[in-house]
């Protein structure tokens, strides 16, 4: 079995997949069982094994004895060697790493292809191998990634742009009097509280944001683009949206399937 996990600056998913037929597979095939964690930076590489241990005894699995396998991304260093380490120390294999140097079967067209971050070239593997192209991805996390794979299969870029929650945030936490607000859809557009006035500036806002920079993006790859959205809040702004066709809640784990596989 491969252990697939996406580390992020916020929260860490786990997948549980068979070993291979990655290059044969939907994404969520093969895939056994998938956990959202939250991040933190500071766990020790024995500490990761403690906590994944724990999940992999929940569904009968025994960490060292059913594991042949794991794959990584991460945006965070610190993290992400800890798991490293801890592969190395309980186990006969090494991890794969998405990092400089690891085997992803797609181009990246970046002006310094070392600063695109893991999670994006996995998410790039899987929109191509599941959609083909030219495609546009949505990534809904800390930041908002937009990113774009040719017909080809290449990495060409993107856009950054700050998250959802991480605006929010910032925004209550600048405005005394501003408190929590709930992400939920409002009543209406034109909201009839402060709470609703917020979701409506907020989750309209960034649907705004996600269908504008779809239409620039399919104007400069002279046409219509397939476009998926994957993350946390996918399935909250989806819905709401004029120009995301799929979503996709496990296409970065699917992407680490189908690099682990490549790199064997």
């Amino acid at each position: 079995m491969l252990l697939a996990l996406d580390i992020g600056n916020t929260q860490t998913v786990v997948g549980l997949y068979e070993a291979d037929r990655a290059e044969d597979c939907r994404a969520e095939d093969g895939l056994i069982e998938n956990w959202r964690l939250s991040t933190v930076h500071e766990r020790t590489p024995d500490e990761v094994a403690v906590l994944l241990r724990s999940l992999l005894d929940s569904v009968d699995v025994v960490m060292e004895d059913d594991l042949t396998g794991v794959a990584v991304c991460s945006g965070v260093p610190q993290i992400r060697e800890s798991v490293r380490m801890m592969v190395q120390r309980y186990f006969e294999f090494e991890p794969v790493v998405i990092e400089p140097g690891t085997r992803s079967g797609i181009p990246i067209l970046y002006d310094n292809p070392r600063e695109v971050g893991a999670d994006r070239i996995a998410n790039a593997v899987a929109t191509h191998h599941l959609y083909g192209g030219p495609a546009v991805i949505v990534d809904f996390g800390t930041t908002n990634n937009f990113d774009v794979v040719s017909e080809a299969g290449e990495f060409m870029g993107g856009a950054i742009a700050p998250g959802i929650e991480v605006s929010l945030e910032a925004m209550v936490g600048r405005a005394a009097a501003l408190g929590p607000v709930a992400l939920t859809e409002p009543r209406s557009v034109i909201g009839k509280t402060t709470m609703e006035s917020i979701q409506s500036g907020v989750i309209y806002g960034f649907v705004a944001q996600i269908d504008g920079m779809v239409t620039r993006f399919a104007k400069e790859l002279d046409g219509e683009a397939i476009v998926i959205a994957t993350g946390g809040l996918a399935h909250l702004i989806a819905p709401l949206s004029d120009t995301i066709q799929y979503v996709e809640p496990y296409l970065t784990l699917h992407g680490l399937w189908l690099v682990h596989g490549r790199n064997q």
